[in-house]
């Protein structure tokens, strides 16, 4: 079993910055790959960032490319999700989830309890 605790959310202005970090325990975290979802209030769950078992591959949705940094590390059983010129519109619940590559959640076996990032304007 595996279990994921996300940290690093918080209340920040538009145009900042946050690092969240997703510390994973449990089966080995190198054996699988990792991704950010995110959920505002009355909406689904949407996907944010993948990043590869190694960590040499990633992807990421259009809404956040080039403003997203996906990233982990394997020594430390973390996967981080830098966010940097953040917008009003990035306000939601952030999750990270392990065991898919993908873009559906639907696809991934594992989940953290989810941490609140909050864009003022």
């Amino acid at each position: 079993q595996v279990q994921l605790v996300e940290s690093g959310g918080g209340l920040v202005q538009a145009g900042g910055a946050l690092r969240l970090s997703c510390a994973a325990s449990g089966r080995t975290f190198s054996s699988y790959a990792m991704g950010w979802f995110r959920q505002a209030p009355g909406k689904e769950r949407d996907f944010v960032a993948a990043v590869s078992r190694s960590g040499e591959g990633s992807f990421y949705a259009d809404s956040v490319k080039g403003r997203f940094t996906i990233s982990r590390d394997n020594t430390k059983n973390t996967v981080y999700l830098q966010m940097n010129s953040l917008k009003p519109e990035d306000t939601a619940v952030y999750y990270c989830a392990g065991g898919g590559w993908s873009r559906y959640a639907l696809q991934y076996d594992y989940w953290g309890q989810g941490t609140q990032v909050t864009v003022s304007s």
